[in-house]
């Protein structure tokens, strides 16, 4: 199957060699994580897709100095809601209504479930729910990026409260969980290029229940 022989490809670039990866790409990668399946499908999430040297360079100061911040083509950051409103739940529900061009009674009794639960839970609790969506359409985007053979590096070390700071989420009711890196690999200059992948076992990984 090719999309297994792209993920066998793929692997966490530690150097990036500064080329651009064409917007096509960068497109298809991004449509892949839109179209990532969400609780309720809310997509509780935003991505920033940042080419700016002077804003990579301030996120790779707080990322444990890692090259491949600056030197990728495309720095996505992915961030999740800080909670749930009232105000976002109906926004979406709103627009499956409008995309749809109906109204279904259990799906508007599902709407008011939610909106009796979501918006009065903690909000760090509803943080932590959304940014595992965030992940999801994170890992999307992974394997989207394997199958245009464009290179990838999942950051998760980093500042976030920092990184916050400098895309100015918070003032749009987001919190950064996890960086996405783009690009292409500088095999020269990465020690893990030529590395041989380890993965567990599908007897050691996969329990079948039947």
């Amino acid at each position: 199957m090719e999309l297994l022989e792209k993920l066998k490809w793929r692997y966490a670039a530690k150097a990036m060699n500064g080329e651009k990866v064409s917007q096509e790409k960068i497109d298809n990668i991004l449509e892949a994580a839109r179209l990532a399946p969400t609780s309720s499908g809310l997509q509780p999430f935003e991505i920033m897709v940042i080419t700016n040297p002077e804003v990579k360079q301030e996120i790779r100061k707080i990322a444990w100095n890692q090259s491949v911040v600056t030197d990728c083509s495309h720095l996505l950051v992915f961030a999740a809601w800080d909670t749930y409103t009232a105000e976002r739940i109906n926004k979406m529900f709103d627009l499956t209504n409008e995309i749809r061009g109906t109204k279904n009674e259990g799906w508007e009794n599902y709407r008011q479930m939610l909106l009796k639960f979501y918006p009065q839970r903690n909000a760090e609790e509803n943080f932590n729910h959304a940014a595992k969506q965030a992940y999801i359409a994170f890992s999307q985007s992974m394997i989207a990026a394997a199958y245009e053979e464009v290179d990838s590096t999942p950051i998760e070390g980093f500042e976030a409260t920092a990184l916050d700071e400098i895309l100015k989420l918070r003032e749009k009711g987001l919190r950064s969980c996890v960086i996405l890196a783009l690009g292409y690999r500088d095999a020269e200059k990465d020690w893990l290029v030529n590395l041989t992948k380890v993965r567990k076992s599908m007897d050691d990984l996969i329990t079948i229940i039947d």
